[in-house]
Parts: C-alpha cells; sequence; structure tokens
C-alpha cells in the first residue's frame, strides 16, 4: 500500500470539507490557506466564482507592521484586516473553509482574528 505524502492528505480533505462548504452571495466562504512562510486568506462567492475580498501576509500594509509573517500573531492581523475589508464591502457573515488545514495553530488564529474583526461564523 503506497503511503500518501502530507500534502496528498490536505487536499484529500480539502476536498472532502469543499463538499459541504459553499459560498453564497449572502454568505461567501472564507478560505485560508497556510505555507511555511505565509497565510493568506480570501472571501469568495461560489455561485460566479469572484473572490470578493483578499489579504495576506505578503500584503504592503501588514509587511510595515508584521516582525514574522509565518506565526501567530501575523494569522490573527490577517484575520483582523479581512474582516475589516469585508465591512467597507459590507460582508458580515461567512462560511469558514479551513483548506483542508486542521483547526489549530495559524488557521485558528485568522479565524480568532476574523472574528474579532466583526465576521460572523
Amino acid at each position: 500500500m503506497a503511503r500518501r505524502t502530507r500534502q496528498e492528505a490536505r487536499e484529500r480533505r480539502h476536498l472532502r470539507v469543499r463538499k459541504k462548504v459553499f459560498g453564497t452571495p449572502e454568505r461567501p466562504r472564507l478560505s485560508v490557506y497556510r505555507s511555511l512562510n505565509h497565510i493568506y486568506a480570501q472571501i469568495v462567492d461560489d455561485t460566479v466564482g469572484h473572490t470578493l475580498v483578499f489579504v495576506s501576509t505578503l500584503d504592503p500594509q501588514l509587511r510595515g507592521r508584521l516582525d514574522k509573517t509565518g506565526n501567530k500573531e501575523a494569522a490573527r492581523a490577517v484575520g483582523e484586516e479581512l474582516a475589516r475589508r469585508a465591512r467597507e464591502k459590507g460582508i458580515s457573515r461567512v462560511v469558514f473553509d479551513r483548506g483542508g488545514f486542521l483547526y489549530h495553530g495559524r488557521v485558528a488564529a485568522v479565524a480568532e482574528g476574523a472574528r474579532a474583526g466583526g465576521l460572523e461564523f
């Protein structure tokens, strides 16, 4: 029996989550992706396939005030900035898509930051 790599296992979990989580115009999907050095979050309307809001640790506004980009503090800042930009566009309720990652550490920090910023999910 062949062993799966961590990446293949994450992709499989992501597909399983995506069967259930779907973003609508009233309640778009907050999608999170994390790499070793950065974290990315976007709000997507799946009915038309458009990204409504996007924030990452590569964003110039965040880059200046972050010491490191691959830790929980940076992830929380991404969540708070995402929530601020979403509220500017009139988005207050979302569904959370953890992207196949465990709801722990940096992924959970993005969610906490988004909740603290005013998003409801």
